[in-house]
């Protein structure tokens, strides 16, 4: 802004005034400082610029780059972020990198406020942060958020899509349900417990099995390995999230099992991948592009306004039938 301001032979304010599109220069000076600045190719510094301004606008996203419908989330954060007029920093959650590391790192880069996406860090730990900065959780439910600090949750109604995946299987005919959490992952024990509360509602306490796992394909592999070794198989598997149903897929595809013929799968997320017509997954649809936009909002809000504006925001799941699951064979 000093060399457009030098070159321009005018003070550095009425540059700053003129790029911001603020009255306050004649129409000639301003049509040489524009063309002076394009010449010169200058960008604006909106870390200074927000410096200057006594507080930032930038929100720091937590993401895990490994999971398909967090990738999907961000891809719909910054379009949201940018009509309010803030910027994203994205810091990676990554296996041999804490969560802590990550918010400290967003943290020391002035994010006004952060949107922690599917972690997995302790009640106390978010509620200690939330003291620090205004934080919003995607995709995960946190006991009495609201009534503290400006810590606000955005997310699916877990236990509900886990119903109705239960439900639509037994309507198809299927008893043998097993379910693959997700171990310690965001939201796995709420569809853990939503799978056992809807198998005893429809009588099956007894076909109740709940084989460990993760949110990923690893997992999902050991998982089908492990239901291959046993004498029989379910008709029908509930994975944790779409990622563990595609290793169970992969397993049992190339050890001949036929999906849906033999065993019907069912995913969790309605990540991008899913509907690939190659694995046509039926699974519990997320909504992400509202996921993130509320999230954003929330954020801002709560920047703004305060701890106040804090809430948990619950939305509604879609079952999504596709081509991995059928009645059971007789």
């Amino acid at each position: 802004m000093a060399d457009v301001a030098q070159r321009a032979g005018v003070s550095r304010t009425l540059v700053s005034f003129i790029l911001d599109g603020k009255p306050g220069a004649s129409q000639e000076t301003r049509q040489r400082v524009l063309a002076i600045a394009e010449e010169l190719g200058y960008r604006p510094d909106s870390a200074a610029r927000l410096l200057a301004q006594g507080r930032s606008r930038t929100l720091g996203v937590m993401t895990d780059v490994r999971q398909l419908f967090q990738a999907d989330l961000v891809t719909a954060i910054y379009p949201a972020a940018e009509k309010l007029g803030y910027e994203v920093l994205l810091s990676a959650n990554l296996p041999d990198r804490t969560e802590a590391t990550v918010v400290d790192s967003l943290l020391s880069h002035r994010c006004g406020a952060l949107i922690l996406l599917g972690t997995n860090s302790t009640n106390e730990f978010l509620r200690e942060l939330a003291g620090r900065a205004p934080v919003v959780v995607a995709c995960r439910r946190l006991p009495g958020v609201g009534t503290g600090p400006a810590l606000a949750t955005v997310r699916t109604n877990d236990a509900k899509g886990i119903r109705q995946a239960v439900d639509y299987l037994v309507e198809l005919g299927h008893r043998t349900i097993h379910h693959v959490d997700g171990g310690e992952e965001s939201g796995s024990a709420d569809r853990s417990r939503a799978y056992k509360s809807a198998m005893r509602s429809h009588g099956l306490g007894d076909e109740i099995t709940v084989i460990p796992g993760a949110h990923n394909e690893d997992a999902g592999a050991a998982a089908a390995r492990t239901m291959l070794a046993a004498s029989t198989l379910p008709t029908a598997v509930l994975a944790g999230n779409d990622r563990c149903a595609l290793g169970i897929l992969d397993v049992f595809t190339r050890a001949g099992v036929d999906v849906p013929g033999d065993v019907s799968l069912i995913g969790y997320d309605d990540s991008a991948l899913s509907e690939n017509p190659r694995i046509d997954l039926t699974t519990i649809h997320q909504d992400a592009p509202e996921i993130a936009c509320r999230s954003v909002e929330l954020a801002v809000n709560m920047l703004v306004e305060g701890a106040s504006r804090a809430a948990d925001v619950v939305l509604e799941p879609t079952l999504v039938i596709r081509g991995t699951t059928g009645p059971p064979r007789d």
